[in-house]
This record gives structure tokens, sequence and C-alpha cells, in this order.
């Protein structure tokens, strides 16, 4: 009798055993996953994740990329350029005449700007480039360059043709932080190679123009950007230009990531400026602008840390006549609000000299006005047309320092080395950007004296000056 209970007891615990595991391991209960370790509340994490996954395809879908590409792809053109750099051999080809110049190849993007030829790209895809050239649609086209603009790293090249696909353009202020864009170009030396991704952020200052008045607003995306982009569209839904990719954030030169484009409207107004002058009509404030961080908080005993703070004034630029001073916070420009330095610096660059501005700022706690007449690099409110000077005999080119960047380097005159050839510069090995001050303590006023002076000067020279970093430096001759 207890043999056959204890027979029945088993077989009731197996049955309730295997039914376990068939429902654990067989049944199609969508709340148990091959993890054990899962629980019911993961596994609603899980579905929310799928549910979310299926939004974004949702999402991806309804944005037409197709007409977005073919709609720009056409519109950007590929970059190749040609550049000597002298290299130092060996005493061998030093004595034996083969040291000199090597011939350097490079590449990147640009932008149809229109159809008459007109191309955009980035400064630093045809910097010290002797020869650049265009290929659109098979076809091959030699390019000159209109003008740079090293402070937001801009080029305008153009071509001899007509009818060219220029692209259309928005305007950069509409496009919002997770807005789809297109990055357009050339990487790698591939043509027509187009990535997708989102506006992650705009306004991004990232420290890498090299200037010494930079302008950095750039858009932030996450569409892959790489080597050979550099100049290429970024480009909304609808297949219009909102940006010319400039930079990755990279540790190795590759995407990692981000990658940045300036904004299309500071572009058209850069662009029309170039065409028409020749170089850029900067607006000035006469006043440095600064981030508030917690010590700047902490220092002005402020009470938000909204708006970015003026560093220094320039007494007699256009802050300092206004009645502006160190410590001001300012707010809005033209009832916009600043809340950055890249922010502030975009307004400004839309402006020309002569233009009048109305600053909202904050003093000791209250919120007052000022109109504000900006000025040109030279304090004035006159538009300027780039001169330089070109010395044959010094194999150089030469301009006079401005009087806003003399004044923000504190010295009282100057001549910049713009590029330096085969010549008496190349052989005083003075680089390119290279501001002289004085010469045996003579201050060096303008390029014709400098010239006039190298030209006639002998015995020990003692030439001194800053190079384009802002580092002084004195460099002694016999001549």
């Amino acid at each position: 009798m207890q043999n056959t209970v204890k027979t029945f007891l088993i077989a009731i615990s197996a049955g309730f055993v295997g039914a376990f595991v068939y429902q654990y391991f067989f049944s199609g209960n969508t709340q148990h996953s091959d993890n054990q370790l899962v629980n019911h509340s993961n596994s609603s994490v899980q579905f929310a994740d799928y549910r979310q996954a299926e939004n974004i395809t949702r999402l991806v879908q309804s944005v037409d990329f197709v007409k977005a590409a073919s709609m720009s792809t056409n519109s950007v053109v590929y970059i190749k350029t040609v550049s000597s750099q002298r290299q130092t051999h060996t005493w061998f080809d030093i004595f034996f005449g083969n040291g000199g110049s090597d011939r350097v190849l490079g590449s990147g993007s640009g932008v149809i700007f229109s159809k008459d030829g007109y191309i955009v790209t980035n400064n630093h895809v045809i910097a010290d480039a002797s020869g650049i050239e265009v290929v659109h649609n098979k076809r091959t086209y030699q390019a000159q360059i209109v003008g740079v603009d090293p402070s937001t790293d801009l080029a305008l090249l153009k071509v001899n043709s007509q009818n060219l696909p220029a692209i259309k353009i928005a305007s950069s202020q509409t496009i919002q932080v997770g807005d789809w864009v297109l990055a357009v170009g050339n990487p790698f030396n591939l043509t027509s190679t187009v990535t997708a991704g989102i506006v992650s952020a705009k306004c991004r200052n990232i420290n890498i123009v090299e200037s010494q008045f930079p302008i950095e607003s750039f858009i932030q995306t996450d569409a892959a950007i790489n080597p050979g982009n550099s100049g290429g569209a970024l480009v909304n839904s609808n297949g219009e230009l909102v940006g010319i990719n400039t930079a990755i954030l990279s540790k190795t030169g590759s995407y990692a990531g981000y990658g940045f484009a300036i904004p299309s409207d500071m572009v058209v107004k850069i662009i029309a400026d170039l065409k028409e002058y020749g170089q850029v009509q900067k607006a000035f404030l006469g006043a440095e602008i600064q981030d508030i961080d917690e010590k700047i908080y902490e220092s002005l005993q402020l009470d938000d840390i909204s708006g970015v703070v003026i560093s220094y004034v320039d007494s007699e630029g256009a802050a300092g006549k206004a009645g502006l001073q160190r410590g001001d916070i300012i707010l809005k420009i033209n009832n916009i609000t600043i809340d950055s330095k890249a922010n502030f610096d975009e307004q400004i660059s839309y402006r020309k000299p002569g233009d009048k501005v109305t600053i909202q700022y904050k003093r000791e706690g209250k919120i007052k006005e000022k109109e504000v007449q900006l000025t040109n690099i030279e304090g004035t409110t006159t538009l300027l047309k780039r001169e330089t000077f070109k010395a044959a005999s010094l194999g150089a080119e030469l301009e006079s320092v401005p009087k806003v960047e003399r004044n923000k380097l504190g010295i009282e005159g100057g001549v910049r080395i713009l590029k330096v050839g085969r010549g008496l510069m190349a052989q005083m090995q003075l680089e390119e950007g290279f501001i002289v001050t004085d010469i045996n303590n003579r201050p060096i006023e303008n390029p014709e004296e400098l010239v006039t002076i190298l030209e006639r000067i002998r015995g020990r020279v003692i030439l001194r000056g800053m190079n384009k970093n802002g580092a002084r430096r004195s460099f002694q001759y016999l001549f």
C-alpha cells in the first residue's frame, strides 16, 4: 500500500515538473527570455525599445532621402589641388642642387553656388594651392580663386562655365536640433557620397579656425563626415543647402560621431562680399566677448548665467563710444537672445560696417539698451577693399596690419607677410603670417617702407615682430 502511495505522489510531482518545463521552455509566452535573470519589468523595457525602434523606422521612412539626395548631389563638385612644399633633403642633395619643392596633391569638395560658375569651398581645401581643378559630371575645369576668408574658413572659386546646376539654399535659422540632414561630398576620393543624420546642436565653437578674428558658430551633426567632405554640402530633407561641411571631431582623423558645418546664412553673406569686394566686410563691436562660466558668475556676483560678458573694450571702438563697459552682460542683439559667444559672433557676422544694432545689456543688475554703430577693421564705418603689396624683390606679398588688429595685439604699426615665394624673404626664413614691427629699432608702418629698408640696408640687422600665434620673435642677419 505504501509503495502504491509513493508511486502516486512521484507521478503527480513529475507531472507538475513536466508542465513547468514545457511552459518555461516551449511556450510562446513573451514574458520570458533566454536570459533567466530578465524579469517582467525588463521584458517590458525590451518591448518599449522595440516599439521605439518601430517609431524611428516609420519616422525615417517619412523623410524622402532619395529626393533630397537627387536634388543636391549634382550641385556638389570634386576639387583637386596641387601645391608645392619646400623640403630640405640631405647635404648631398643640397650640394648638387637636388633640394627644393615637392608636389603635394590634395582633394576636397565644393558646392555650385550659382549657374555661372561660382563655387564655394573651405579655405583649408585650397590654401597654398598653385593649381586648382574642379571636376563635375566627368568634366574638369581650371578654377581661379575669387577670394578667401580665413576667419570662417570659406573660399570662393570661379570656373569658366555656364548653366551649372546651382544648389537651392535655405536659411540655416529655420533648421532645428533634431531635424534630418544629409552630408554630400567626396570622402576618401569617393565622389558623390551621401550620408544621413540629424542636427545635434547649433552655435558650436570648437576653436579650430586659425585667425585673429575667428567666427565659429557651427551646425553640429551626426551625419558621417570624413576627410574629403570638407567644402561639401549639408542639406535639409528638401535637398536645400543649410551649411558647408568643414570639420570633424576626431582623434584619428576619420569620422568619430560628430561633424560641423558653417551655417548657410553666414555663407551667403560672406560669398556675396567676396564676389563684390574681394574681401569680407566684417563688422566690429570694438570689444572682446566671453562666455559666462562659474568663475565669472561668482566674481561678478551675477543672479543668473544668461548672456555673454564683455571682457575688454576699445575706448576708440564702437562699444567704447556707445558707453559699453567691461563687465557688462550682453543679453540681446536686435531682440535676438544671445546665449553664447558663438551665437554673438554669428549675429555680428551678418552685419556690415556702418550698420546700427540695438544691444540689450545688464549692468549692476539693471537692464539697459544702447544703439551701436559697428565699424570696419580700421575703426571707420566705410566699406573696404583689401589692398596687398607684391614685393618682387623680396619674393613676398605683404599688407599693413589694420587698426583693430593692432589694438588687439598691442602694437603701434606693422606689416604682415601674406605669401612667401623665392627671394630674400624665404632666405630670411620668415614664415607666412609673421608681422614685422621694427628693423634696427625703426618702426615699420607700411609695406613700401619695409621693402625700401630691406633693399638698401647693409651690415648687422635686427628684425623684430610676432608670429601668427601672437608670440614675439627677434631675428639677426648680416647683409
